[in-house]
């Protein structure tokens, strides 16, 4: 159990450590595109830009939901707050479907008064710097992600995803000014729009998903039923039911015993088979129901 708690309370700091961090980046990556969209007039620069300013928007809202979202259990939440990722993830859907709207909007106004864009080597540059500074973000973000299976910094890195390919997409678009084919702005722009999109839709459905209490991986599942198998005095497991809230993955199952063993000795099986699946999964919240063999309608 103190293992448990220990590896929360670091799954706890790191979570929100990427949070805050998410947001020092949003705010170097709006500086940036800010000072560019100055210097070129274009559209893709202005897309990214405003898909960097809902990120920030959204990643702020993010590192406070998380910050709610580890409050311990109380009388009103007996199960914690970790639904509150989940929300988050839906805000976030939202914010970057948002930005996906808006870039068609322009880049389809851009067709029916098109504009030159003036694009500098220095430019193209500094979209450079921001490409690299996102794909840093995106990594350390899925390292958080493998650790402590969050779903918030996973959407988090999801968007954060798209705003990589927006980033390259406007690099491509600055590079084709450069060399006189300015026209291809708007197309890139609705590009960059269309993966925005696709990458709100799979934040949306993940959050759906697990605020409905979708349950845990069938190969989790399996270990559980492996890991209670393996004791003696075990003849049975049935009924696993899992789902996740927040850092907690909550389990409950039970567990085939011979009617005639001694409630004390079947206490002490169920004791050493939550130790075990607490072991393999240690952020568990693990109920155990003993059933008889003998008997069983």
């Amino acid at each position: 159990m103190v293992l448990k708690e220990k590896m929360s309370a670091g799954n706890a700091t790191l979570i929100r450590f990427a949070s805050v961090v998410s947001v020092i980046v949003a705010l170097l990556l709006i500086g940036v595109k800010s000072w560019v969209w100055t210097l070129t007039g274009s559209l893709s620069v202005l897309a990214s830009m405003v898909d960097s300013l809902l990120d920030g928007a959204a990643s702020l809202i993010n590192m406070l939901a998380i910050r709610y979202s580890q409050k311990s259990a109380d009388s009103e939440h007996p199960f914690g707050h970790g639904k509150a990722e989940y929300l988050a993830g839906l805000g976030q859907a939202l914010f970057i479907a948002g930005s996906a709207l808006f870039i068609i909007m322009q880049a389809l106004g851009r067709f029916a008064d098109p504009q030159p864009l003036e694009s500098t080597g220095f430019s193209i540059g500094v979209m450079v710097f921001a490409v690299f500074v996102t794909a840093g973000l995106v990594i350390f973000q899925r390292k958080v992600v493998a650790r402590t299976g969050s779903m918030a910094i996973k959407a988090d890195s999801l968007h954060y995803a798209s705003d990589l390919f927006t980033n390259l997409g406007t690099v491509l678009a600055l590079v084709l000014a450069w060399m006189g084919w300015s026209g291809l702005d708007p197309f890139i722009a609705i590009l960059i729009a269309l993966v925005v999109l696709f990458n709100a839709w799979q934040i949306a459905y993940d959050s759906v998903q697990f605020l409905l209490d979708c349950h845990l991986s069938p190969e989790v599942e399996e270990q559980i039923s492996r890991l209670a198998m393996k004791h003696h005095g075990v003849e049975g497991v049935h009924d696993i039911r899992t789902r996740r809230s927040g850092q907690t993955q909550i389990i409950q199952l039970h567990l085939e015993m011979q009617g005639s063993m001694l409630l004390a000795e079947s206490h002490r099986v169920a004791k050493e088979v939550e130790a075990d699946i607490h072991n393999a999964i240690p952020a568990a919240d693990i109920i155990i129901h003993q059933d008889p063999v003998e008997g069983d309608e």
